[in-house]
């Protein structure tokens, strides 16, 4: 490449840092070459300067300069799925309509691919064309322990609207999730600025201050729904923004991690191995503009693990989520 490129992100890499966008369109460029390149101000995003660590979204423009590397397609690297990677991938399926797919990510699928990831959602997704000429797209993600409803857009009109509307803050996503201890008050918003922290390698969120420089804007509301004496609650939870680990770091930050969240919390609750360490945070429901018109809402049922616990600590799993929409 001898010029300046100029390359447009699309629906599907929102969210992707910028160094991963980077591997994925220019796999033979190395991690020092592209450091050297952001600390000149070779490389810009939206025409300003861009860490590496920088989150990436829909219709922005990174500037490439001249270097001697040939781009790849995001998805050179495809792998081809099999027979039983088809039938697993549309079992995940719980809507499905012209524009948009809904699945049900179980705990421990990537939704995307990184160094040590070979498994993972987007090598699948060939399996969810159907009859339609395009494969679908991600427009969000789940981190890969937690599950839920992952929407998926058929093609790229809906990718927009439903980007657009993920951007605009238009969809209400709920969470429900197991943590320690009884939160105060029963309901509340935590409004704490968080930055990534560590290195490239540890993708952990800390709160911080807002003058740092990493610091992004931050907001979750959450609500107590049962609780089982003061040890475990059941909490409804709704990121209003949507930062990396957003509700994991913000429970912990108010003293109250989600139980099975070895990262933000301590891994476990109950010695006696009653309860599985997974973590208990999943994706119950979103409601968003349908492309085509109306208001889309989907909802997952609990994982295999979280039930059990649902079970052993005598909540009701099968609450309508009309009961507790006044809680948000």
């Amino acid at each position: 490449m001898s010029t300046v490129d100029l390359v447009e992100v699309t629906h599907e890499e929102t969210g992707m840092r910028l160094d991963r966008w980077f591997r994925a369109h220019y796999p033979d460029l190395k991690h020092g070459q592209l450091q050297k390149l952001l600390r000149s101000g070779q490389v810009r995003v939206d025409g300003g300067r861009a860490k590496a660590n920088a989150r990436l979204e829909a219709g922005q423009t990174v500037r490439v300069p001249p270097m001697k590397l040939e781009r790849s397609a995001p998805d050179a690297k495809r792998l081809v799925i099999t027979p039983d990677d088809i039938r697993f991938v549309q079992s995940l399926v719980i809507h499905k309509d012209d524009q948009v797919l809904a699945l049900d990510k179980p705990p421990g699928l990537a939704v995307q691919g990184g160094t040590k990831t070979q498994r993972h959602l987007d090598g699948l997704l060939d399996g969810l064309k159907y009859k339609a000429s395009e494969r679908p797209r991600l427009v969000h993600r789940l981190d890969k322990d937690t599950s839920g409803v992952l929407l998926l857009a058929r093609n790229r009109r809906a990718a927009t609207a439903l980007g657009d509307a993920l951007k605009g803050r238009e969809a209400i996503k709920t969470y429900w999730a197991l943590v320690e201890g009884v939160p105060a008050p029963a309901r509340g918003e935590i409004s704490l600025p968080l930055a990534k922290k560590g290195g490239a390698q540890s993708e952990r969120m800390q709160v911080c201050g807002a003058d740092d420089e990493d610091a992004q804007r931050a907001v979750s509301r959450y609500a107590v729904i049962e609780t089982a004496g003061r040890k475990l609650s059941w909490v409804a939870l709704w990121p209003i923004t949507g930062r990396t680990h957003q509700l994991r770091a913000h429970m912990a930050a108010i003293g109250h991690p989600i139980v099975g969240d070895g990262k933000y919390g301590s891994g476990h609750v109950v010695s006696g191995g009653e309860i599985d360490n997974r973590l208990h945070l999943h994706a119950r429901e979103i409601s968003i503009p349908h492309p085509a018109g109306g208001r889309l809402k989907v909802s997952a049922p609990l994982p295999d693990h979280m039930r059990k616990t649902w079970k052993l600590l005598g909540f009701d799993p099968e609450r309508s989520m009309a009961e507790l929409e006044d809680l948000f």
